[in-house]
């Protein structure tokens, strides 16, 4: 971050430089979105090249600040400065903007783009992800050091960024916690897609702002000293901030400055000529970057390499002093587990009774607390149904981080928030709700698949069998939208030890987001000798029960629907039926396990195949092939006690029996 004497001549020429890089590579690729490139240049420009701490040579550094653009649209204006910063990304790849493999994808991809903290593209989710980054900050400046790890947070929005709901939810909650590390900047441009903004958006922003408890900045988004003046006080602040920059989209356009064209449509050869031409630009040059303008943006380089040169010997002199906590978080942080941290995963014995996999699941959680100090996260306002608390620990409020976070009812933003707290170094997050209102953190969620982030997601009440509340909290479609997202994993326990070893995989599994999909009902505890007879979880896929004899037939089940399976067997065994039962909590992990582990637990020999869940039977094909049966849920659910649905719905021993024989007689 540097703060030197503004040479505004200087600024003006690279400001013109980023505008005209960003259209020149939009027109290249004849798509794409220039006019908020253009707006945008001197707000870029400023950050990048005064206020945003970062190293071009190390875009991971962990000292760094962060700079969200949430208006991914606008990527070119992302591209523009890291290349002009010395990042690896070449002049080549803005050439091929847009184009397969060229490294500058139409809206920013993380890890793809080196110098991109998040992807994005759907409106919203960038800004929220910043409040989660935010927050992450603040956990580790607090538990580490408030010097090394007092990176600022910036987020640049669009009008359909303050639009969509996520951001206000996202908002909210940061402006109640007085994250005052985080500073949003809000293109304020009186332009959609459709034309005019106030055909759909008349509200005070400021004044919501200041009602969600932001300190609120006005200044005009072309004037470089108003600018970076309001950056400078936004770093100061115990409040998060929003600049409300009052920009004109396609800016020095003559045609089409200020107008929807621009938004998101090359401005066409004759227009950029004329754009450069008024500015002072040569009218025929494309990608033109002045020498003066690459020798002052090759100063960014130097001065965080610099910086980081200088926080690496402060963290080297923290390391030598830090706490055996300390160490252990930055164990974590490094991409390490703690050594021995599954051994102090619980086994659970029949013993203890029937156990709701939601229960066990706060077990997990309370023995998992020590052992992993970057472990994070909190429910959507249902932590005493989700057993979310880590027991002891603190919750994360106004000037004080903490382990435990009140994520309000707020689902769709503590989807985001997950994503930028496991955007940062060492953190695990999780969040819980009910599974039927996982609907409501779809977006975020296929992000962190897309991004390859590993937050943990707590999904109870997972079926019919909630009972009272009835078919509005009811799941019935969910399990299968969330099977059908790429990597995503969606584990489905059938007792209390599946549900430690899902945890395990969970915390294990880095390179994507995991779902845990757990029981309101008290479940049995099967019969295992240790929990080690549960480790085939890991596989996706196992034999719990054996068959007697020939096998004949296969029950496979997952989660609460387990137990019924192995009752069917029970009787089905008396009738002399060779019936084999297989646990099928993870169909991602059993899909990935190769045709050899697949035909052992499901020999094709054996056609005669029925599949139970309470849930929708789209996807159960794969497993059963079309001579098989499928018991689960045609519609939505009732409102009456879990066991009057239940048997209402079909969910009992003697309508897998019947539906097995049948089957075995039609064979």
């Amino acid at each position: 971050m540097e703060q030197s004497t503004l040479d505004l001549d200087l600024a003006a020429d690279t400001i013109r430089t980023i505008r005209f890089l960003s259209a020149d590579a939009v027109e290249a690729a004849a798509s794409g979105h220039p006019g908020t490139p253009m707006e945008a240049a001197t707000i870029g420009y400023l950050l990048y090249r005064r206020h945003l701490r970062h190293n071009p040579a190390n875009p991971g550094w962990w000292g760094r600040d962060r700079f969200v653009l949430s208006c991914g649209h606008a990527s070119m204006l992302l591209y523009s400065l890291l290349h002009l910063c010395g990042y690896d990304l070449s002049l080549e790849k803005i050439r091929n903007f847009r184009q397969l493999g060229s490294g500058t994808p139409g809206h920013p991809e993380f890890p793809q783009v080196p110098g991109c903290e998040t992807t994005t593209g759907p409106l919203g989710q960038g800004a929220s992800v910043a409040v989660g980054m935010a927050m992450g900050g603040r956990l580790l400046a607090e538990n580490l050091d408030e010097h090394l790890f007092d990176g600022h947070i910036y987020a640049l929005c669009s009008d359909g960024d303050l639009m969509e709901g996520v951001t206000s939810e996202a908002a909210s909650l940061a402006g109640h916690l007085s994250l005052g590390n985080l500073t949003c900047i809000y293109l304020d441009n009186h332009i959609t897609i459709e034309g005019p903004s106030s055909l759909s958006f008349s509200e005070e922003v400021a004044t919501r702002y200041l009602a969600y408890g932001w300190r609120v900045i006005r200044v005009e988004g072309d004037n470089v000293l108003e600018v970076d003046e309001a950056l400078s006080r936004s770093r100061l602040s115990l409040r998060p901030t929003l600049i409300i920059a009052r920009t004109h989209i396609a800016m020095g356009a003559p045609g089409k400055q200020d107008s929807a064209s621009a938004h998101g449509a090359p401005l066409g050869a004759e227009e950029l000529r004329r754009a450069k031409l008024l500015s002072g630009w040569d009218p025929e040059a494309s990608f033109q970057i002045p020498g003066s303008v690459q020798e002052h943006m090759a100063q960014v380089a130097e001065h965080g390499a610099f910086e980081e040169r200088l926080w690496s010997q402060c963290f080297s002199e923290f390391k030598d002093c830090a706490t055996e906590l300390q160490l252990q978080m930055l164990e974590m942080m490094a991409g390490e587990l703690p050594p021995g941290w599954e051994a102090q995963l619980p086994v659970f014995c029949p013993s203890e009774g029937p156990m709701a996999t939601r229960k066990a699941s706060g077990r997990v959680l309370e023995a998992l607390a020590p052992r992993l100090p970057l472990l994070v996260g909190g429910s959507a306002d249902l932590a005493p149904s989700n057993n979310t608390e880590l027991v002891g620990e603190r919750y994360f409020v106004a000037g004080r981080s903490g382990r435990n976070i009140h994520f309000g009812v707020r689902e769709h933003a503590m989807g985001a928030i997950l994503n930028g707290l496991a955007h940062m170094p060492g953190i695990l997050p999780f969040g819980g709700t009910f599974l039927v209102f996982s609907d409501y953190m779809r977006p975020p969620m296929r992000l962190a698949a897309l991004m390859g982030l590993a937050p943990v997601y707590v999904f109870t009440h997972d079926s019919i069998a909630l009972g009272e509340d009835g078919p509005t909290h009811q799941p019935v479609e969910q399990l299968a939208a969330l099977r059908a997202v790429p990597n995503l994993v969606v584990i489905r326990p059938c007792d209390a030890n599946e549900l430690s070893e899902a945890w395990r995989v969970a915390i294990e599994r880095r390179n994507g987001p995991t779902a845990l999909v757990l029981s309101r009902q008290e479940l049995p505890i099967l019969a295992r000798s240790c929990l080690g007879a549960a480790r085939d979880l890991e596989r996706g896929a196992y034999v719990l029960a054996p068959e007697q004899g020939e096998l004949q037939l296969i029950l496979i089940a997952t989660g609460s629907d387990v137990h019924l399976a192995l009752e069917a067997r029970v009787e089905l065994q008396r009738r002399a039926v060779g019936v084999r039962v297989v646990s099928l909590p993870c169909w991602e992990i059993f899909d990935a396990q190769g045709a050899d582990y697949s035909e052992a637990v499901l020999p094709g020999c054996c056609k005669a195949r029925v599949a139970i869940e309470a849930a929708s039977p789209m996807g159960w094909e794969r497993y059963v092939g079309l001579e098989g049966r499928i018991i689960s849920m045609k519609g939505f659910g009732a409102s009456a006690p879990a066991k009057d649905l239940l048997m209402h719905f079909g969910f009992s021993v003697d309508r897998i029996v019947h539906e097995a024989l049948d089957l075995l007689r039609r064979a």
